[in-house]
């Protein structure tokens, strides 16, 4: 479709001479809360670091509004994985958060009461303005997943990676994260989320890209997300399906 915010095109990408991404291409459109679910490997954080230029790509092409990546970085918010990030680095969570308007401010001038203000309101909106000069290494793995999400937020992107933003955080957090992701769409912003646990992916997301080293499926969740689709990804063994999340399985017959 033209409207599409996305167009990825026969993208591939390997480490070590192993292919990890093999002929992917998939459009997302605007408004849209997408999660990409597949196995242990499939490539789905190098799917978006390669989308992000994080990564090299060995073939294809990735668009942003029509153009490249490096004309539109600034309108993009991307959320790493939290084991990716160093926390000890000695910092505290505002100014975390105020990194994320560095596009604004300028790398080498020191931020405005009205930027630190921004940052402030972003950690109030994730519920962690009490916690906002406290060292990072002294927050839980949630508090600090809930400060990343607000670097992300005080950017003010059209649009959002995050790379399991629910990973090892409480349900407390999960629910917060949950709800700022649906506020985004809701306001018009496209959401992208890296997502492992297959028993959430229909209460979360209205649309579903499931990949295994290529796109098995892409689309709304509720035409996508199958039995069927769900064993092409998984390989077909859904024994631990069976055992450990049977009701989704029968919720999507």
């Amino acid at each position: 479709m033209d409207d599409a915010i996305i167009k990825v095109n026969h993208l591939a990408a390997s480490y070590r001479r192993n292919t990890v991404l093999h002929d992917v291409s998939f459009e997302i459109q605007p408004g849209s809360l997408t999660g990409i679910v597949g196995p242990n490997g499939a490539g789905k954080s190098t799917l978006i670091k390669t989308m992000l230029h994080l990564h090299p790509p060995l073939k294809g092409s990735v668009r942003f509004f029509g153009l490249p990546f490096k004309k539109v970085k600034k309108r993009i918010g991307y959320v790493p994985q939290r084991g990716s990030v160093d926390w000890e680095f000695p910092t505290n969570a505002l100014d975390v958060v105020t990194m994320g308007l560095y596009g604004q401010i300028g790398w080498l001038k020191n931020p405005s009461n009205l930027h630190k203000k921004k940052a402030y309101e972003a950690l109030d909106k994730m519920g962690m303005a009490n916690y906002a000069n406290r060292q990072i290494s002294q927050l839980s793995g949630g508090q600090q997943q809930r400060v990343f999400l607000a670097r992300a937020l005080v950017q003010d992107a059209d649009l959002y990676f995050m790379d399991e933003p629910l990973a090892g955080v409480d349900a407390a957090t999960e629910v917060a994260i949950m709800t700022i992701l649906k506020d985004l769409k809701d306001s018009g912003k496209t959401v992208m989320v890296v997502h492992h646990d297959l028993q959430t992916v229909k209460g979360y997301f209205d649309h579903v890209l499931l990949l295994n080293r290529t796109v098995i499926s892409h689309g709304k969740t509720n035409d996508v997300y199958t039995k069927e689709n769900i064993a092409k990804t998984y390989g077909g063994d859904l024994r631990w399906m069976r055992e450990e999340q049977t009701h989704v399985v029968h919720s999507i017959e």
